[in-house]
């Protein structure tokens, strides 16, 4: 069976590596040669078991999914990272990322969010850590996602805005990495997604891979066996995905289903579906699937979805598309939002845009009335109820 973990030199296939500036190699080789064995350490599996118990709230819930199941004739099951502190799955990965820059001696952290729910993450924990936090935004997505900038500021952290590009997730990327160029030596980089250089990828994944371990156990304690027919996800750089996939990789049975943002149609220059249009290439330090021009100049995403906004994706993801382990679908943005109306109606649950991504699958794919079906409910709406008030608006005029 082929392997779709990480090999000993950072890749998945061809894809990964660590492409990265000089000034930055060592402070990426050392984490690369102490991550694991760090990670691996009984203290910090203990630290890190007990925060997500204690502070995080973890196990989140399995939810058995009543109406949304009768509707589609099947068996859904929601994993609830949305009931998470903070609202989604990025505080699983910051819980284990502070703790690293704390072993390794790191005083000042950074951090890129979209969305917002990685900046939110990265303050909260850097506030129970007592650290210096600096997040970068881009211009737009501090417009869109207002509310998660306060909680940022309250939280203690400085956001800075980013005027370049397209002002959104790539350009708070790429100002990010100027920052960690500047200030190597003291600086940690919590990068919230499986992208970046090695080890970053394999990193997040493993952090948020608590997301399958217990999709196992409690379908266990549900269903009488560990193994759902379907998982379900949205990927935009990939680490919800990354971590509800995780413990299936190498069980066949188990059909994963990858969500990524079509925006307004893959037809059209509107869109963030890189696994389906993107080409290989080089962004943020690895090798990847990237949305490019034929020159190679990295193109501008778009997705109503702040946090599924990206132009590359993460290296494991292209990955598992090329083999054939993943099937990826290219969801637009009126589906996703029609997703998220009827999973509010039926279930009285508001799902983030994201999350939304990965519902709307529900519609494109049949099911088996035996099967079980897991979404990853990544986040909660509370970020996009402005978004969600304006399209409903819209939608009703159409």
């Amino acid at each position: 069976m082929k392997d779709f973990n990480v090999n000993e030199d950072g890749l998945y296939g061809r894809f990964g590596g660590a492409y990265v500036p000089e000034i930055l190699y060592a402070q990426v080789e050392m984490l690369r040669n102490e991550y694991l064995k760090v990670m691996n350490e009984d203290s910090f599996r203990a630290e890190y078991r007990n925060l997500l118990r204690d502070y995080v709230g973890r196990p989140s819930p399995l939810y058995p999914a009543r109406r949304l199941s009768e509707r589609y004739g099947t068996k859904i099951y929601l994993k609830r990272e949305d009931l998470n502190h903070t609202g989604a799955h990025k505080i699983n990965n910051t819980i284990g990322q502070i703790l690293l820059a704390r072993q390794m001696g790191k005083s000042r952290i950074i951090a890129e969010t979209g969305a917002g729910q990685h900046g939110v993450a990265t303050a909260t924990v850097c506030a129970l850590m007592n650290m210096e936090c600096i997040v970068y935004m881009g211009a737009v997505d501090i417009e869109r996602q207002r509310p998660n900038v306060e909680k940022m500021e309250m939280l203690g952290a400085r956001v800075i805005p980013v005027y370049s590009g397209n002002k959104t997730l790539k350009d708070a990327t790429n100002e990010a990495i100027r920052d960690w160029c500047c200030h190597p030596s003291d600086t940690y980089y919590i990068i919230g997604s499986t992208v970046g250089p090695h080890p970053y990828p394999d990193m997040v994944a493993r952090f948020q891979s608590v997301i399958s371990e217990e999709i196992k156990y409690q379908l266990k304690e549900k269903e009488g066996r560990e193994n759902p027919d379907y998982v379900i996800a949205c990927v935009g750089g990939g680490s919800n995905a990354a971590g509800a996939f995780f413990h299936f990789l190498h069980t066949p049975a188990v059909k994963l289903i990858v969500a990524e943002a079509a925006g307004e149609g893959l037809e059209t220059d509107r869109s963030a579906a890189t696994i389906h249009l993107g080409r290989e290439g080089i962004i943020h330090g690895a090798r990847t699937l990237v949305m490019q021009t034929p020159d190679g100049q990295i193109t501008e995403p778009y997705s109503i979805s702040a946090g599924l906004d990206y132009p590359g994706i993460g290296p494991m993801h292209a990955f598992l598309a090329e083999e054939g382990r993943s099937e990826v679908l290219a969801v637009t943005d009126d589906e996703a939002l029609s997703a998220a109306f009827r999973l509010t109606r039926l279930e009285g649950i508001i799902p983030a845009l994201e999350s939304a991504h990965a519902l709307a699958v529900l519609e494109r794919k049949k099911f088996a009335p035996d099967d079980i079906v897991v979404v990853n409910l990544s986040g909660r709406g509370d970020k996009d109820m402005q978004t969600y008030m304006r399209e409903k608006e819209r939608m009703s005029n159409v």
